[in-house]
């Protein structure tokens, strides 16, 4: 008997089982949002990376429009050893009343010497009458002449009907007729694009689901949907089912405006839920960390609640939850997390049950008797009522359940921190900080000057430690994150602060909370030290 989700993927696939292309235009249109550049070093790591997932087409940039493309499109051709996809280069048709023979758009789509070329066209009636100023006729020759002319120099070509859905629903005929421009010179895609992102999945599926009807089998029909109504994974979804059989997106869904197909969620969606075939077989799992490289890269963070590969995609917090996983592991996840190379993991809180500090501190290899547990439980709740937010902070959580088992560290005993700032005329502000601090039975005093208090309280503990801990000199301050958590005390609330450390091999947060600003980083800086010494000491 049929499973509901082998019938879901029968119903979805006209009874046959299909694969679909994935093209990831993430080094193109997903650099153009707000915030994001790249170099041609980070397109080339994040290309290598998009071939290690999968991807069957890596859409590289406009060669000849600035001189990073064609620095990337030179390179690549040297540089990268694709296994998986192919590279692809973006341009547009001719120019109206132009000649191909003369156009340097077309000319330079040649001249990167990839062996698929993509180029938006104009598939709307407003566009090619106001924008391009020329008639539709000539619209539509733009397209032929400029397909025809790259399909004779031997390329694949894709064409990008651009505002297709918008063209359609203002002038169905013309659209029609600007894809028969493209299939009759050879295209061997016909990319329906929802440029302005307006469009919702219904519209869509009934729209390709005409063009699907009007071409046939002739030619592939592609899908490139933008996120302006939040439904650009649906949309592409929703093309698939009435016959698209590619698919145009950008990892993390980065792009103009409000972004692109998200590719991180619509390739399992497709592959897990509906059956269909993305990428190739033991790909998959590799998303996550592909998806985390990335952003990395582009120093673009990855939001955590990103469905999939998202740091709390499968993260459990209520107490009540984490029980019934601990007797069936998929009661509270849609599938198997390691599908896309992530996991589950236990988010401990004041809403923390004692199933749920069992896994954690198993996780971290600690044995926590019942008094044990009951203390750590006792000590979120009273903490999290101060302010602390131990979800954003693991070292603090770790070293919080360490102290409940009766560890001390004895690294370090401070006596004393004192920090001074001077303001003198006519030069910058000066802070000052003391720390005495006690490494065995040694006293040691040191006193340093730091751009802020935070900075100076660190290099005078630094200084004190360095000569017994030099494995300290691996651990780097990241971040420092400040909230006030009382805003209606002004400058007398509560300060939450959050330190962000790395030794190079691992990364952890720690977290202080105080009305004093200098308590609060203090705090957060001392367990910071302390767990880097913890681990470096194995």
């Amino acid at each position: 008997m049929s499973t509901p989700t082998e019938k879901l993927n029968t119903a979805a696939s006209g009874g046959v089982a299909r694969s679909i292309e994935v093209f990831d235009t993430t080094l193109r249109d997903g650099l153009q949002v707000e915030g994001v550049s790249a170099t041609v070093e980070d397109k080339l790591r994040i290309a290598e990376q998009l071939d290690f997932l999968g991807v069957h087409y890596i859409e590289g940039g406009w060669p000849g429009a600035n001189p990073k493309d064609i620095e990337f499109f030179a390179r690549a051709a040297t540089e990268l050893t694709l296994s998986t996809s192919t590279m692809v280069a973006f341009g547009s048709t001719r120019r109206p009343a132009g000649k191909v023979d003369d156009d340097a758009t077309l000319r330079n789509l040649i001249d990167a010497g990839t062996s698929a070329v993509c180029i938006v066209a104009k598939s709307w009636d407003y566009h090619v009458l106001n924008a391009l100023q020329t008639t539709l006729e000539e619209g539509a020759a733009m397209i032929s002449d400029s397909v025809e002319f790259l399909v004779g120099h031997g390329r694949r070509v894709l064409v990008d009907m651009e505002h297709f859905f918008d063209g359609y629903k203002a002038n169905p005929e013309f659209a029609m007729r600007a894809l028969e421009a493209a299939v009759i010179k050879g295209a061997s895609h016909l990319v329906l694009c929802d440029t302005n992102g307006g469009s919702l999945p219904h519209e869509v599926e009934a729209i390709v689901g005409a063009v699907h009807r009007h071409v046939g089998s002739d030619v592939i029909i592609g899908i490139h949907c933008h996120d302006d109504t939040g439904c650009a994974v649906a949309n592409s979804m929703a093309a698939v089912r009435a016959g698209a059989r590619h698919i145009q997106g950008t990892l993390n869904g980065l792009g103009e405006r409000t972004g692109n197909c998200n590719l991180t969620t619509v390739i399992p969606n497709l592959q897990v839920k509906l059956g269909m075939q993305c990428l190739p077989e033991g790909r998959l799992e590799r998303l996550t960390s592909v998806s985390n490289h990335v952003a990395e890269v582009l120093n673009r963070p990855l939001n955590p609640q990103a469905p999939y590969v998202g740091s709390s995609a499968f993260a459990h917090k209520a107490g009540l939850h984490v029980s019934a996983i601990v007797r069936a592991k998929d009661a509270y996840e849609h599938i198997d997390p390691e599908l896309v190379g992530n996991g589950t993991r236990f988010v401990v809180s004041e809403m923390a049950g004692r199933a749920t500090i069992t896994v954690k501190a198993e996780e971290l290899g600690l044995s926590l008797d019942g008094p044990a547990i009951n203390q750590v439980i006792d000590d979120l709740k009273r903490l999290e009522h101060e302010g602390y937010h131990f979800e954003a902070a693991d070292a603090s959580l770790e070293l919080l359940m360490r102290k409940a088992t009766g560890w001390q560290h004895d690294f370090f005993r401070v006596e004393s921190m004192r920090v001074i700032t001077d303001d003198l005329p006519g030069a910058d502000f000066i802070t000052e900080a003391t720390v005495k601090v006690w490494i065995g039975d040694q006293r040691f005093v040191n006193i340093c000057e730091g751009n802020g208090p935070v900075n100076a309280i660190d290099m005078a503990l630094r200084a004190a430690l360095s000569g017994r801990y030099p494995e300290l000199s691996k651990v780097h301050l990241t971040d420092y994150k400040v909230r006030i958590l009382d805003g209606a005390t002004a400058t007398g609330a509560i300060t939450r602060v959050l330190i962000d450390a790395t030794n190079g091999d691992r990364s952890w947060t720690t977290i202080g909370v105080s009305c004093n600003i200098i308590e609060a980083s203090w705090r957060a800086l001392e367990e910071s030290l302390v767990f880097g010494l913890l681990h470096s000491a194995g």
